[in-house]
């Protein structure tokens, strides 16, 4: 964990504390359903965090997903994320996907004022 610091025009980053990839137990998410930044890493103990914003939560899960697949290959539980933004394979999931996202919104208002012009006879 590392923490930032500003002094003066000088931008600094402070280690705080480290982890063990292979000891991290699950990733909670907390909630797949709303947008916000906070998470729990279990290992040993629960760690609370806060992300910068849920994207980069979300960043932060799929590295730790691939970090895993790639060296360690152990069960490792995210729970409480959506899978569509999780996974990889997804169509949702690229490097510009805050324009995906908006994509799908305006998909799915399209579809609303469509069938709201639709006649109900």
């Amino acid at each position: 964990m590392v923490k930032h610091l500003r002094v003066d025009r000088e931008e600094k980053y402070e280690i705080v504390e480290k982890w063990f990839l292979k000891d991290l137990e699950m990733i909670d998410g907390k909630d797949a359903d709303a947008d916000n930044p906070y998470f729990d890493m279990h290992f040993h103990k629960v760690y609370n965090l806060e992300a910068y914003s849920c994207a980069s939560k979300y960043t932060f899960a799929r590295t730790l997903n691939k970090l895993n697949e790639m060296y360690l290959k152990k069960d490792l539980k995210i729970v409480n994320f959506d899978d569509t933004y999780l996974n990889d394979d997804s169509i949702w999931s690229s490097n510009n996907r805050d324009c995906l996202v908006l994509m799908r919104i305006c998909f799915y208002a399209s579809n609303l004022l469509c069938l709201s012009l639709c006649p109900l006879s």
